[in-house]
């Protein structure tokens, strides 16, 4: 499936060593649609090592599959169980060096900005995001796994954040914007 003239196409990924969810978004101007959600379900596996090469090999999957033009992951959170988190770690870095061999450019998030993003609350639940995709991208799925949800909410997010004009921050009157900004400014 290869995208459309003037359309981006992003994946986003929930990393995870149980479940590692996944979700396309299509955007067409200004407007998202959902391509594709689900997961990798790993619950089968034992061996850790297995699991982190499954998530390599099915992000490339999905990646040659959909063609993305971009990838966004959740970032991990940080946790008591040092242990846990190493393991997050590697299925994060899985899923991204699959990004990074069909060299796509890699963009990643935090839980609480994600969520900030899609349900204008950091502290929102799993639950009340799976909501509000529904809402915003207009697609049912009653039975939907969070996990898939999740990566979606990523890839939203990151349409969002990519929207928002380029500032350098520094500017704070019209003429430091323009010394700023000279390739921006025309005379």
């Amino acid at each position: 499936m290869k995208p459309r003239e003037g359309e981006k196409i992003i994946l986003g990924i929930d990393p995870g060593t149980t479940v590692t969810g996944y979700g396309l978004i299509s955007v067409t101007g200004r407007t998202p649609s959902v391509m594709a959600l689900g997961i990798i379900d790993l619950r089968k596996k034992e061996d850790h090592f297995k699991k982190i090469r499954t998530i390599f090999e099915e992000t490339l999957a999905l990646i040659d599959q959909y063609h993305p033009d971009e990838f966004a992951i959740e970032a991990q959170f940080f946790g008591k169980n040092v242990q846990s988190m190493l393991k997050l770690g590697r299925a994060q870095g899985a899923a991204i060096s699959a990004a990074l061999y069909r060299d796509l450019p890699v963009f990643e998030y935090a839980p609480r900005m994600i969520k900030m993003s899609i349900t204008g609350r950091g502290q929102a639940s799993k639950e009340q995001v799976a909501t509000m995709l529904r809402t915003i991208l207009a697609f049912s799925g009653e039975k939907m796994v969070l996990d898939a949800t999740d990566a979606l909410g990523a890839a939203l997010c990151h349409f969002y954040q990519s929207a928002k004009p380029a500032s350098s921050g520094s500017s704070r009157s019209w003429e430091a914007f323009v010394r700023n900004n000279s390739n921006r400014v025309r005379e």
